[in-house]
């Protein structure tokens, strides 16, 4: 196979790969709110969104992950010359950083699995944001490269956190806001 099609292939393993990471901690924090409920409607959504999870992270996310490290590792082994490249190693560095938050949440899964609900669904709500933060962060060194500035890219993402933060509070104080109407 040729290096374009391995490439091809990495991009779409990585877009599988996050479409999981993104949608597991919703689920997640269904989950959680789920176990508040009363019966019978507590039971009822913990099976389904259990059965959602363990599809969604068994299915999707753990076999994208690893092929995506498999392409990736191809793609290493067939431009070995990437990995002089200082934006390389950063890049590296920070997938890493994502494989760690994708066991994270492999930790939680089990949790939940179990009916144990160590987060809140707003702890939850916001670490949903960092595979959103890694994936802004990976793309932009990807497209500029060693065209980014250091100090520019930190702002840039810690910018990029603060507005989701900011959006998790308004979204917070509206749902807060609508169920007093009820």
């Amino acid at each position: 196979m040729d290096y374009l099609s391995i490439k091809a292939l990495h991009i779409i393993f990585v877009i599988t790969w996050f479409a999981g990471l993104f949608y597991i901690p919703r689920i997640f924090i269904y989950q959680t709110e789920a176990l508040s409920k009363s019966e019978p409607e507590r039971t009822i959504l913990q099976k389904q969104l259990a059965m959602m999870a363990k599809r969604l992270w068994f299915i999707i996310t753990w076999p994208s992950a690893i092929i995506t490290a498999f392409l990736a590792g191809s793609l290493l082994y067939l431009q070995p010359e990437w990995l002089a490249l200082p934006f390389m190693h950063l890049k590296l560095s920070i997938v890493g950083v994502l494989y760690l938050y994708h066991l994270s949440l492999h930790h939680v899964y089990h949790l939940l699995q179990q009916g144990i609900a160590k987060y809140t669904s707003l702890q939850l709500r916001i670490w949903n944001e960092v595979s959103t933060i890694i994936l802004i962060a990976v793309v932009f060194l990807i497209v500029k490269k060693d065209q980014i500035s250091w100090i520019g890219g930190i702002i840039g993402i810690i910018g990029i956190a603060l507005l989701l933060m900011l959006g998790i509070r308004i979204y917070k104080s509206i749902r807060a806001k609508n169920e007093k109407n009820y």
